[in-house]
C-alpha cells in the first residue's frame, strides 16, 4: 500500500489514456510531468497568479534586488520562462546580514493553448506578466440556423447525392 496520498498520485499509470485517445498527448504529458515532478519544488522567488478578468491573468514575481536588465521573460515550447542572472558587482560588499536573496533563478510556467503574453512590467521589486486567452473564432460557440419546411431537407439530400456520385 502507499505511504501517503502523494505516493499514490505519483504511481498513477497513464498508459490506458495513451492507448484509448488520439491527439491528447500534450495533456497526458502535462499530467505526467506534474505528478512525477520532484516533491521539493523550488520556492524562490515567490510568486502569485491572479485572474484579472474572465480570460486575463497576471503572474507577479517578487524580484527584489534585480534590475530590469537582469531579468528575462520568454515564451517558448508552450511555456513561459522567467529567469534572472545577477550581473557581477564592481565593488564586492561586506554584509553583516544578507537577507535579500539575489541568486540567479529560472521559473517555468506551462501555458494552456491560446494563451498569449501581452506584456511585462518591472516596478517596485515586482515583475508583473500579463496574459490573455484568445480563443480562435473557429473554436468559439456558434449558433446554427434551423430551417423550416421541406426545402432545407431536399437541399441537403441533393447535396448528399452529388457528393456520393
Amino acid at each position: 500500500m502507499y505511504r501517503s496520498q502523494e505516493d499514490a498520485m505519483q504511481a498513477f499509470d497513464f498508459a490506458p489514456l495513451y492507448r484509448a485517445t488520439v491527439g491528447f498527448d500534450r495533456i497526458a504529458n502535462l499530467m505526467d510531468r506534474a505528478l512525477s515532478a520532484d516533491v521539493a519544488q523550488p520556492t524562490y522567488p515567490p510568486y502569485n497568479i491572479e485572474r484579472t478578468a474572465e480570460d486575463a491573468y497576471r503572474i507577479s514575481i517578487a524580484v527584489a534586488g534585480f534590475s530590469s536588465d537582469e531579468l528575462s521573460v520568454e515564451v517558448k515550447e508552450g511555456g513561459l520562462v522567467v529567469s534572472a542572472k545577477r550581473s557581477a558587482e564592481a565593488d564586492p560588499k561586506t554584509y553583516l546580514h544578507r537577507g535579500i536573496a539575489t541568486r540567479a533563478f529560472e521559473r517555468r510556467f506551462t501555458l494552456a493553448d491560446h494563451m498569449r503574453v501581452t506584456g511585462a512590467v518591472h516596478e517596485n521589486g515586482m515583475l508583473s506578466i500579463d496574459l490573455v486567452r484568445e480563443t480562435p473564432e473557429a473554436l468559439k460557440p456558434r449558433r446554427i440556423e434551423i430551417g423550416q419546411g421541406q426545402g432545407q431537407v431536399e437541399a441537403l439530400e441533393a447535396r448528399s447525392v452529388a457528393l456520393n456520385a
